[in-house]
């Protein structure tokens, strides 16, 4: 089933989906919010899953769906914390300042925790007040948590995922130096992300989830034009059961927790580095890695980052065409403006 919050209130307001996006109705004779179905899912997930087979059904009373309406599916979340499953894409940019990757970083995963008190809606606005700070953004997969206990096994953890969605992981990237180098870790470099209008339950990707991978494109776009297309499936060092299993290896997880996979990356065909989608390869999915793909063949970075007016585009569409959660459309404006 398909899962989105219109924006009302702090926390939004829980609607069903139908599966091509045209239509939803309303949840609250279920459960009013996103979090309040997590907290007890087990109670609430079979009486929205017939609230959707009955929109599909033209059964209940619906209305027309516009992404625009939407919230974040969860506008707050109890925890947002980020991993760095493409491990490519970690490699390439310490390539590019000149560091050496530690052969952990093979076998156990980096992981950030973000701010997820003031998550933006998927069509509003990234507000910056500064373009020199380095805006960029980063086109992720997420899913989301119900309960994990402290300790989970790899199975605990695939097991407690309730929901996928896409994610603009929005990175200040000439404010990150500073911060790593006081090595206590990003907070300022980290402004509000944003997620699709839609969260989807995994039986509803069908065969392109397996094994805890998303296994499609993944597409962003900078001012409408392609500027990715990796799939989500291929060079995932880390699935999401290993990734949730590492952010509770000393904590437990609370329901509507939000585990991010990084920036998705792909190698190019021959190994090497990616290439832009011009150039026959399958692009990026932040502009930092086309910067340090640059830097390491041209000596320095050509393709600027985000400035004022420019807008960002991430979604990903199903194998005949359709778009899967609906569409991250962001424009980058000036704060306080």
């Amino acid at each position: 089933m398909k899962l989105a919050s219109l924006k009302h209130g702090r926390d939004g307001r829980l609607v069903v989906v139908s599966k091509d996006l045209t239509r939803a109705t309303d949840a609250f004779t279920v459960v009013p919010t996103l979090q309040a179905a997590l907290d007890d899912w087990e109670r609430h997930a079979p009486r929205l899953l017939d609230l959707s087979e009955s929109l599909g059904h033209g059964s209940v009373p619906s209305f027309r769906f516009h992404e625009h309406d939407c919230a974040s599916p969860l506008p707050r979340a109890f925890q947002w914390a980020d991993g760095s499953a493409y491990v490519n894409h970690v490699e390439l940019v310490r390539k590019a300042r000149g560091a050496e990757m530690p052969a952990s970083f093979w076998t156990d995963p980096l992981m950030y925790q973000g701010g997820s008190d003031s998550f933006l809606g998927p069509r509003e606005p990234i507000p910056m007040a500064d373009e020199a700070w380095g805006i960029d953004f980063e086109a992720e997969i997420a899913v989301v948590t119900g309960d994990v206990p402290m300790g989970a096994t790899r199975e605990q953890a695939a097991a407690a995922i309730r929901l996928v969605m896409l994610v603009n992981d929005v990175s200040l990237r000439n404010l990150i130096p500073a911060e790593l180098g006081k090595g206590f870790g990003f907070f300022q470099s980290k402004p509000s992300s944003a997620f699709s209008p839609v969260a989807v339950t995994p039986d509803e990707l069908g065969d392109a989830w397996d094994e805890g991978r998303l296994h499609l494109p993944l597409m962003s776009f900078v001012n409408g034009r392609p500027f990715g297309r990796p799939n989500a499936g291929q060079d995932m060092t880390f699935d999401f059961p290993t990734l949730i299993a590492h952010a509770a290896k000393t904590r437990p997880l609370a329901a509507g927790s939000v585990i991010g996979s990084g920036t998705v990356s792909n190698k190019d065909a021959d190994g090497g580095p990616g290439r832009p989608i011009a150039q026959g390869g399958v692009g990026y999915s932040c502009i930092a890695e086309i910067r340090t793909i640059e830097t390491i063949k041209e000596g320095k970075p050509s393709t600027p980052f985000l400035s004022f007016g420019d807008t960002v585009r991430v979604e990903m569409k199903d194998g005949a065409g359709h778009s899967i959660f609906g569409a991250i459309e962001q424009e980058v404006v000036r704060y306080g403006v």
